[in-house]
Order: structure tokens, then C-alpha cells, then sequence
């Protein structure tokens, strides 16, 4: 198994943020630096973060959290900000399944399996998250929408065809599945119509629901296995159970 897979399989991170730890020089093995994350290891190696002995977790957990305005998207921040993280707590290293923007609220994940959060938000596994936004300039025409279904032009390019609902003058359900940075927003934008409020309300198979701001809960075991059909064909674990 390659070194970031591993780390990401222990739950130290995802396999993005694995990646960027082992060039960091942040990860030895055998009391060795290593920089290079396709580095194959096994389980008989000592891989240490940060000084640490890494074991592969036993337990793999995911939750489901509504973050809320002002909340940061991260495992922890420098800032002392308050962390998706921080909201959900507990025993198991998490990190957030993605990201959402500062003053974007809905639904976010959080996991300690590395490998899945990798699948669930690479671009070249395209599972959907939809966005409920308020915007200005209502009533959003019909060539506004066309224009989102057939993919509108960014600063980075452009962007592939979303799937767009027309919710209330003034609201919107967009789908799409890049993940690009503030891509919601910007699309909005670029047909004439910013962003005032913006909800993740629906992250591939799963559902915000009547998940209350702040609040989360422990996902069940079929709903894992959900996910991980939506992230494409990759080997399966058993999911655990919640509890």
C-alpha cells in the first residue's frame, strides 16, 4: 500500500492532506524521513506522524453535521476559530469531508477513513452535492437557468452543466459535482445573480433533513455503504455500525 493510502486508511488524514504531510517531512518510517507519498509500506513498517506510531484504525466512523455560519471547515485552526471538528468531538481523529465556505451553512461530513473521504470528493468520482441559494436580482430568468445546465464560463474555465431547479423567485437548487473552489457562488454570479445565503442540503445519496444547525449525527451503517457506492467502484469495507 502507498504511504499516503496508508496514512489516510489509519485516519490521520485524508489522502489529499496525507500527501501534503509526508512532504512536509512530517512522517517517518523506521525513524526515516520520507517525502515521497508513493512510498509502499506494509503493516510490518514503523510509519510515525509527527513523532507518533501510526496504526490502522479499527473503527470507521462518518457524521453527518449542519455547520453553521461562521464556522470553519477544518480539523482545527490557528485562530482559534471554531471547527466543524470542534462540534462534533469525541475520541476518533476526524477531518471534514471537503469543504464549506466560512458563511455557507448545511450539510458537511466528517470522517476518520481517509480513503473514502478521498473517493467522495475527487473530481474524477463526480458525486453530486446540491446547494439551496438565495440570490439577488429576482426573478431568475429561464436563460439564467439555461445557462447553468449548460455550463457557464469561470476565471478557471469552464464549468461543467449543473442540474438547476427554480425553488421560489428568488431561490435556487443547483447540483454539480467539480467541487472547484466558492463554484456555487461563482456560477450564480456569472449569470447575473450573487449568492446571498447558500445551503449545502444534499451531499451525493444523503440528505440534510431536519438536521437543526450546529447538531449531527453518527451515520448508519447503510448509509456508509450508500456513500460508498456513490464514490465509485473502489474496494468496499465493511461499514461499522452506529451506535
Amino acid at each position: 500500500m502507498r504511504l499516503a493510502k496508508y496514512l489516510a486508511s489509519s485516519g490521520v488524514a485524508s489522502r489529499r492532506a496525507a500527501e501534503e504531510l509526508i512532504r512536509a517531512g512530517r512522517v517517518t518510517i523506521g525513524g526515516s524521513v520520507v517525502a515521497d507519498p508513493a512510498r509502499d509500506v506494509s503493516e510490518r513498517d514503523e510509519v510515525a506522524f509527527d513523532g507518533a506510531r501510526v496504526q490502522e484504525s479499527q473503527t470507521r466512523v462518518v457524521y453527518a453535521l449542519n455547520k453553521p455560519a461562521g464556522v470553519i471547515s477544518t480539523a482545527s485552526d490557528p485562530q482559534g476559530r471554531r471547527t466543524v471538528v470542534s462540534l462534533v468531538g469525541g475520541p476518533a481523529r476526524l477531518y471534514p469531508v471537503g469543504r464549506l465556505d466560512l458563511d455557507t451553512t448545511g450539510l458537511i461530513l466528517l470522517t476518520n477513513d481517509g480513503e473514502l473521504a478521498h473517493r467522495l470528493t475527487h473530481p474524477s468520482f463526480e458525486v453530486p452535492k446540491t446547494y439551496r441559494a438565495v440570490v439577488t436580482g429576482a426573478p431568475v430568468r429561464d436563460r439564467a437557468l439555461r445557462n447553468l445546465r449548460d455550463g457557464v464560463r469561470l476565471e478557471d474555465g469552464l464549468s461543467a452543466p449543473a442540474r438547476v431547479r427554480r425553488v421560489s423567485p428568488d431561490t435556487l437548487e443547483i447540483t454539480i459535482h467539480e467541487g472547484r473552489k466558492r463554484q456555487a457562488r461563482r456560477m450564480c454570479e456569472a449569470v447575473g445573480h450573487p449568492v446571498v445565503t447558500l445551503a449545502r442540503v444534499r451531499f451525493g445519496p444523503l440528505e440534510l433533513g431536519d438536521l437543526r444547525p450546529g447538531s449531527f449525527r453518527r451515520l448508519t451503517a447503510a448509509e456508509v455503504e450508500l456513500l460508498n457506492r456513490a464514490a465509485g467502484p473502489a474496494a468496499r469495507r465493511a461499514p461499522s455500525t452506529s451506535s
